[in-house]
């Protein structure tokens, strides 16, 4: 976009920060138990209730109308969500605030203090949404198309989208890290014990936070979010932290032996965005709901495509049948 266009979509995302106070009824019947993937995908979806027109897929206007109320209400989706399971009021934020600005202020704020923004953190932030925002026809994208191409409208769309990001495949990975490098630091933190073991083809570990599907060389978003890792931790104090201090040597190793060289092995953005996120303070239980909020953006791309295609249909995968051809019936 140009400068104005760019202005025009902040103001008009700015306009519609506000979700109608009848959601926090909804938000406040599930137990603190429930999963913030669960809790987001129903709040998600029920969105559609207070905006009854985001199903009208005929109506550019409505859509775009969507789009934006997708795009500015789901940051104070995830805020919530995660301020509940803190304990904490449920904020606002301020619309003098830029994007990603108001998500941390939303996110972090407490009742009994002064806010006082961290630019490190807000950067940290502001990658981790970009980065990962989209990553072509995944688990999570592909699902947003195949319901939208039912004309089931944005909302639904993308709430089934949560749903597929929730699982521990797909969106789960930089929790997996977390809880892996948990694993190891209990068994007494001998990283060269655990790469033997990721090696051993017969043993069940695995090695979370090292290669990808796609990428064979290294991740070129790793590198960015490698960087990142340790701004953080040098901006709060956190390099003698035992896991951080685990996943460094984790690393070292990895980008050094020959089994994992040969292996292309490398580190991913889920290793180092797992880190930064434990470090900012956001407990591994909503890495996949930060992750699904950087997605929208991604997610409604797809969509708004997808829907002014004059080629759209409804998704339809087809398989082979690889059964019997013919049984004898007795």
């Amino acid at each position: 976009p140009n400068k104005q266009q760019l202005e025009k979509l902040s103001n008009d995302i700015k306009e519609r920060s506000i979700i109608d106070e009848d959601l926090r009824i909804i938000l406040n019947s599930f137990p603190k138990s429930a999963h913030p993937m669960g809790i987001l995908s129903s709040l998600t979806s029920g969105l559609v209730a207070f905006d009854p027109s985001a199903v009208n897929i005929d109506d550019e206007e409505d859509m775009y109308d969507a789009i934006l109320n997708l795009l500015a209400k789901i940051p104070v989706l995830v805020a919530w969500v995660y301020r509940r399971r803190k304990g904490l009021s449920l904020e606002y934020g301020d619309t003098s605030l830029a994007y990603v600005e108001n998500l941390a202020k939303m996110m972090f704020q407490r009742p009994n203090k002064e806010y006082v923004q961290n630019d490190t953190i807000v950067s940290a932030l502001n990658k981790l949404l970009i980065l990962h925002a989209d990553h072509e026809q995944n688990c999570s994208t592909s699902t947003v198309r195949i319901v939208g191409s039912s004309f089931a409208g944005l909302f639904a769309s993308v709430a089934a989208g949560i749903s597929a990001l929730w699982g521990r495949l797909h969106g789960g990975a930089n929790q997996a890290v977390i809880e892996m490098l948990e694993e190891i630091q209990k068994d007494g933190g001998d990283t060269k014990k655990f790469m033997s073991k990721a090696k051993d083809k017969s043993d069940p570990f695995r090695l979370m936070g090292f290669g990808h599907r796609v990428y064979r060389n290294q991740d070129p978003r790793a590198i960015i979010m490698k960087e990142t890792c340790h701004e953080v931790l040098d901006e709060l104090g956190l390099n003698d932290d035992p896991i951080f201090k685990l996943a460094m040597k984790l690393e070292k190793i990895a980008l050094e032996d020959e089994y994992f060289i040969e292996k292309k092995l490398y580190p991913n953005v889920d290793f180092y965005s797992g880190i930064v996120m434990r470090a900012i303070g956001i407990p591994f239980s909503m890495f996949t709901a930060v992750f699904a909020l950087a997605r929208t953006a991604g997610w409604v791309a797809h969509w708004n495509e997808m829907m002014m295609s004059d080629e759209s249909k409804i998704g339809r995968p087809r398989q082979v049948y690889k059964g019997k051809t013919k049984r004898d019936i007795k």
